[in-house]
């Protein structure tokens, strides 16, 4: 039998998952934290810009390793091994020399990304599991901190950096030994609820109704054969790819615009707030306007975020970019939040983490646009060829929005 102390105990689940992907998060500060590397060892920015792309790729994979890990040894291993992984690689990253450019893509690539990647999956899926009447506010919350990140650890990490006492070498080696720690106390610390607990009944409103239909639990092979998926998929990753992009040179694209270096670090920042609250924001208008309205305002934003950029970039006009920048943030974040919920609602929550770790591995084809975007920059040598194309991609994937069907 369920006591009220045994369901209040997800508000505390809560609150710690927040906090592990706030750290967690932090894999995306990449414009602040590949700054070393570009600036002291002059490693060339294909070479940086690829390095973005594979971390994306393994955190993908490691979201999907993480779901069959986490089924055979439970929650509390995996987040161990998750820490240790991410431990090793942010401390192993602090140890390159400027001969070894291409050990990054080891160290922070493979061995953070993996980790985060797990991580990321089992501390999502297994909070979630405590709100199946809230799925749109639990994912709002986590990812709320996974995009924050930046804002709240990226100036730590940059005054790092410039400190000639500490600089970065160090900064990575504490940055590493902390994550895993709080990666480690996650593991100790969640645990999904038990079969006696008893959740409250879903409030839904009129509005979310309009795309009633029978919900059931997909198997994941199921789920791979539902057209509908795949719709969902590629529009996922168009949407997710101007983000990725914007995330990859935020720090330069500032700069392009006459920006002082310490006000495009802190811009950098503004954008993992935006990213930030458009996920909790995202959570909200799904649960109570449903999936329909939900995906179409995320497209709208994503197509008048890259629309005011491209033209803060001819203008070379500062303010817009910085409204570019806000907005791009907040379509950003609406895309995993969407991602989470749209898994949840249309394919079940027995085969979740899986089915979830697979949705996200749009993220892998929305980071070669974005490595495309960056080749465009480098060949082109103007921030407009990449902005043109992702406006593209962004009125492409509103003809694909009006296709998604229910399964």
């Amino acid at each position: 039998m369920t006591t009220n102390a045994s369901l209040n105990k997800r508000w505390l689940y809560l609150i710690s998952g927040v906090f592990t992907m706030l750290f967690s998060g932090v894999l995306y500060a990449w414009s602040i934290l590949k700054i070393p590397f570009k600036n002291e060892f002059g490693w060339s920015d294909s070479v940086l810009a690829f390095n973005f792309t594979l971390t994306m790729c393994f955190f993908c994979l490691g979201a999907f390793w993480g779901s069959l890990i986490c089924k055979k040894i439970g929650t509390r291993l995996t987040l161990i091994i998750a820490g240790a992984l991410v431990g090793i690689g942010f401390v192993t990253t602090g140890l390159l020399s400027a001969q070894t450019p291409y050990l990054l893509y080891l160290t922070y690539a493979v061995l953070s990304g993996t980790g985060i990647g797990i991580s990321y999956n089992v501390v999502v899926s297994t909070v979630n599991s405590w709100f199946p009447d809230k799925k749109g506010f639990s994912s709002g919350c986590l990812m709320m901190g996974f995009g924050v990140s930046t804002l709240l650890l990226g100036n730590i990490i940059s005054s790092l950096f410039d400190n000639e006492t500490f600089g970065w070498s160090k900064a990575y080696i504490l940055l590493g030994i902390v994550v895993a720690v709080v990666l480690i106390l996650a593991g100790l610390i969640l645990k999904k609820p038990s079969a006696d607990v008893e959740f409250p009944a879903q409030k839904s409103k009129k509005s979310a109704q309009k795309e009633d239909f029978e919900t059931r639990d997909f198997t994941t092979k199921e789920m791979l054969q539902s057209f509908t998926f795949w719709r969902a998929f590629v529009f996922m990753a168009l949407i997710t790819a101007v983000g990725n992009s914007v995330i990859s040179f935020a720090r330069d694209l500032v700069l392009s615009v006459d920006a002082a270096p310490a006000l495009a670090t802190t811009l950098v920042g503004v954008l993992s707030v935006f990213n930030g609250i458009g996920r909790i924001l995202t959570g909200a208008v799904y649960d109570s306007l449903g999936r329909k309205i939900t995906m179409l305002a995320s497209n709208i934003l994503t197509i008048f975020a890259a629309g005011l950029t491209l033209v803060a970039v001819q203008t070379n006009s500062l303010p817009l970019c910085i409204i570019g920048l806000c907005l791009t943030g907040l379509s950003y974040g609406s895309c995993p939040t969407m991602t989470s919920a749209f898994t949840a609602s249309f394919y079940g929550a027995k085969y979740f983490p899986t089915n979830y770790s697979l949705t996200n591995f749009n993220l892998i084809v929305a980071s070669f646009i974005a490595t495309f975007s960056n080749s465009l920059l480098i060949s082109t040598g103007s921030y407009t060829a990449p902005f043109v194309m992702l406006l593209i991609l962004a009125v492409g994937a509103l003809g694909l929005n009006f296709t998604i069907r229910k399964p």
